[in-house]
Order: C-alpha cells, then structure tokens, then sequence
C-alpha cells in the first residue's frame, strides 16, 4: 500500500510557497502525524535524508 504522503495537495502547495500559512500548518502537522512518520520509514535511506532535509 502506497501512502498518500508522496503526493499529498498540501505537501504540493507548500514545495508552491512554503510561507502560506497553509504551508505552515502542514508542516506542524508533519511534527506529529503517524501517516508521515511511516512514509519516512518506508523510503530508501538516501530518499528519507533528502525529504527530512527538504521538509525540516
């Protein structure tokens, strides 16, 4: 089962403008939804450096 998290609209909006307030709440979101933490452990180790860089 592929998780949402890849192509997720609001993960699309903040790579948009990540200072939208919309962008700002997803990620606060990001801090504590289990959905994002296990999409992390899924991806290869050198995607997962690259996400965590890019949405931290």
């Amino acid at each position: 089962m592929e998780s949402k998290c890849a192509n997720c609209s609001m993960k699309s909006r903040y790579d948009k403008n990540p200072n939208s307030i919309i962008s700002k709440i997803w990620k606060w979101h990001l801090s504590w939804c289990p959905g994002w933490k296990s999409y992390l452990k899924s991806l290869p180790d050198i995607e997962k450096k690259e996400v965590i860089q890019k949405y931290s």
